[in-house]
């Protein structure tokens, strides 16, 4: 099991699907598990709390379970903290990390750059604010190219 965090529009989908594709590992994002009521309020520039989050990461540790069984999986998931990180892997005994990151500014032009996503950059500040670093796994600069980045993670996890 793979999960690559990070704060919205560091790349996360983008370097899970060309993962997924090197690897024939199969990719999910976790944003297509949000309920509609946390969609709403991202929609309308509210950003989510732990209260909100709890639900949808204990319905995305139990898809990881059945994601392992079946081969395992590459989840894009922001993942912003550590209490997070803990419920998304309380039914896994191993998950390997990649923490994507850059800096607010270049991050910000990304998310102006998806009119068409319900996440705003308005909301961009809140989730650098909620952002805990992790102290484990594998953390990359997505300002590098997409392919180096990729095989970053094919080579620090030995994936084939």
């Amino acid at each position: 099991m793979i999960i690559i965090m990070g704060v919205s529009g560091c790349g996360k989908t983008t370097v899970g699907k060309a993962l997924s594709r090197k690897t024939n590992i199969p990719f999910f994002d976790a944003d297509d598990f949000h309920p509609q009521k946390n969609i709403e309020k991202m929609k309308h520039n509210i950003p989510l709390n732990d209260y909100d989050r709890k639900p949808w990461l204990d319905s995305l540790a139990d898809n990881m379970v059945t994601w392992e069984k079946e081969g395992g999986s590459i989840l894009a998931c922001s993942a912003l903290k550590e209490s997070y990180r803990k419920i998304l892997g309380s039914k896994l005994k191993q998950i390997h990390w990649v923490y994507l990151y850059a800096p607010f500014e270049v991050i910000q032009s990304r998310l102006e750059d998806r009119p068409e996503h319900y996440m705003k950059s308005d909301l961009l500040r809140s989730q650098f604010e909620t952002l805990e670093p992790p102290e484990y796994g594998l953390h990359l600069s997505t300002e590098e190219t997409l392919e180096d980045i990729v095989k970053h993670i094919i080579t620090y996890f030995s994936l084939k």
